[in-house]
């Protein structure tokens, strides 16, 4: 399996547009030092595009482009404090993603929002799967302390993209408080049994720490009905 120009091309252009939509810098992340071809291809062609189609954009917005070896971009991205896009390789993202996701909370924070080329077509989902664990506890009617944020910003996410598309303000405002809501729920106390285990120790964490599942929908609920 690899890529070829054409589909490096397209990813590259996703990478740009989705950093002006953000309005965070761009790293683009490669070991072209010891896969000089291949991994060489990536870095010449991200910047190519950026020179002919982008870098005007980008001096306009204050931000930057820039390749990094993989290795001091993974270093980088651990002692951030974020607000920049990384643009990686498949594995690469499909590892670091969760790396940083894991490190800095939880997998059940995640968003993953798949954008084409064209900037208009999106796929939003949960990127941690189908926790079918907790799934089956839910089927022999057992109380799960399952994170559900990824879940509702996989909504969220696709339909402040409709509203965009739409010129649909009230769905973006709706889309936007939804969110912040979920965020501000976790920063008054109230969270799942994942995050408990990020503040208190997962040997320490006692059943007063979290909430159920349902209980933490219905905080959600009750936080954004106050906004």
């Amino acid at each position: 399996m690899y890529n070829t120009d054409e589909s490096i091309t397209a990813f590259a252009h996703t990478c740009f547009q989705y950093a002006i939509m953000k309005k965070w810098p761009l790293y683009m992340s490669t070991k072209n030092t010891i896969l000089k071809r291949y991994d060489g291809r990536f870095k010449d062609i991200f910047e190519e595009v950026y020179q002919q189609g982008y870098k005007a954009k980008f001096d306009e917005l204050k931000i930057w482009y820039e390749h990094r070896l993989i290795d001091d971009m993974v270093a980088q991205a651990l002692k951030s404090d974020g607000g920049f896009v990384w643009a990686c390789k498949n594995y690469d993202g499909d590892v670091q993603s969760d790396v940083v996701a894991q490190g800095y909370g939880s997998l059940g924070l995640m968003t993953s929002v798949l954008v084409c080329p064209d900037g208009k077509t999106v796929e939003s989902e949960a990127a941690h799967g189908t926790v079918t664990r907790h799934y089956r506890e839910h089927q022999k009617g057992n109380p799960t302390s399952t994170n559900p944020v990824a879940s509702i910003y996989a909504w969220t996410r696709g339909l402040e993209h409709r509203g965009k598309l739409d010129g649909n303000n009230d769905l973006i405002a709706f889309s936007q408080k939804l969110e912040k809501a979920c965020v501000d729920t976790i920063d008054s106390g109230k969270m799942t049994k994942d995050l408990a285990g990020c503040i208190y120790g997962l040997k320490n964490v006692k059943p007063e720490h979290y909430l159920n599942t349902m209980d933490f929908l219905q905080a959600i609920r009750e936080t954004q009905e106050k906004m």
